[in-house]
């Protein structure tokens, strides 16, 4: 063993009050910031799980329709008023093409060409709203896992077949193989068979959603041949917006990410990570003042045995590499605590509370990383708290501290 380890583990071994003490302080910081750390990571976790699982990361489109100026009677403008038309279903020119170009995009898993437009169900006397999304079930399964929420019947569509949301099966009275009527504009449709029936947990997509084939959503909305969106989605959730921004850039279509769409979520997790960056550099800056005032006072208690060390020949770098050594050491040591404490704290709080459904009310997400950087993290802090007692330690006079202790 090198002598600047075996010194430094001797120097531990020593102070073992002292050293108990101060390795359980940095465990306790390092749990706090491994239960922090899994404990928001989970619920964020689970809440973009359940809000963008049933949605794609960017969706490309036509742009908007532009206000159009208003005419009087005598067809003279009146510039002063202009009028939103109503967005109807439009297909993107060259769809196969601005697709294919989207593809090679480096962050880019999956794309899938979809038509998009209002209708209206009908079954006996019932009648409901809805957002007919017609669909290569095939293509579209990569962009949102559908069957993950099917509570009936499967994710089929071929020919004059519908899947439908649990809530408009229940106010239609409709279940798999039942007949559904999908009725658009200008009276295009006709009727459906139910197939599958999902279960979003979000009652207004249950009672809206419908998905049929790409080729029926074509014929009921008039664009043969064409669709009105391309659903993607991306390697990293959190640069989709860079996604979109640049397949506005070189295809010139408008792409909204589901940052832009959802905006408020946004907010909701960026002001998460705000407040868990900022409780976990407290922790650490306690736990850094923590390990340099014990390492202080080791200093003071250890001068006549430095003092000597510095008398037989001992250089000063050799000095200061021991006192890191054991900042080092107290920081790894406490680390390894710290990681068992946070995980059985988590896993303590996952159990504590469930859904009906049985999931965890409050997710944690425990991994690899998360333990590697937090032992990292407590072994840096222990090592550069330990820099100002090291170099105190090596800049001692070996006569006066021998001489006067």
């Amino acid at each position: 063993m090198p002598f600047e380890w075996m010194v430094a583990i001797r120097f531990l071994r020593e102070g073992r009050f002292q050293t108990l003490l101060i390795v359980t302080g940095v465990g306790v910081g390092v749990g706090v910031i491994v239960f922090l750390s899994a404990l928001i990571n989970g619920l964020q976790a689970s809440l973009i799980e359940r809000t963008l699982g049933t949605q794609a990361h960017v969706v490309v489109r036509l742009p908007d329709e532009l206000p159009r100026a208003l005419l009087d009677a005598s067809d003279a403008t009146i510039v002063s008023q202009r009028i939103r038309p109503a967005q109807r279903p439009r297909s993107i020119a060259g769809w196969q093409q601005a697709q294919a170009a989207i593809d090679l995009l480096p962050d880019v898993v999956a794309s899938a060409p979809t038509v998009a437009g209002s209708a209206f169900a009908l079954r006996g006397t019932a009648s409901r709203s809805v957002a007919v999304r017609g669909v290569d079930p095939s293509r579209y399964l990569r962009i949102v896992r559908i069957e993950k929420y099917l509570t009936a019947g499967a994710f089929h569509l071929t020919g004059a077949e519908a899947v439908i949301g649990v809530e408009l099966a229940r106010d239609l009275g409709a279940t798999i193989g039942d007949k559904v009527r999908l009725v658009a504009a200008e009276g295009r449709g006709g009727a459906f068979t139910v197939t599958g029936v999902f279960d979003l947990g979000n009652k207004d997509l249950n009672q809206r959603w419908v998905f049929v084939s790409l080729r029926s959503a074509q014929t009921m909305f008039d664009l043969q041949g064409g669709v009105s969106t391309i659903d993607l989605t991306v390697t990293r959730l959190f640069g989709a917006e860079d996604v979109a921004q640049r397949i506005h850039e070189r295809i010139g279509l408008e792409a909204d990410s589901w940052m832009k769409l959802n905006s408020q979520l946004l907010i909701g997790l960026n002001s998460q990570n705000a407040s868990s960056y900022m409780i976990q550099t407290f922790v650490i800056v306690a736990v850094a003042f923590g390990i340099a005032s014990v390492l202080a006072v080791s200093v003071v208690q250890k001068s006549r045995e430095i003092g000597i060390l510095r008398a037989t020949g001992t250089r000063r770098r050799q000095i200061l590499r021991i006192f890191l050594i054991e900042g080092g050491l107290v920081g790894l040591a406490g680390s390894l605590l710290g990681i068992a404490i946070g995980a059985g704290l988590a896993f303590f709080f996952a159990r504590l509370a469930r859904n009906p459904d049985g999931s965890a009310t409050f997710p944690v997400d425990l991994n690899l990383l998360l333990f590697a950087r937090s032992a990292l993290i407590a072994t840096v802090v222990g090592l550069v708290s330990a820099a100002l007692p090291a170099r105190r330690a090596a800049r001692l006079d070996p006569v006066e501290v021998i001489r006067y202790g």
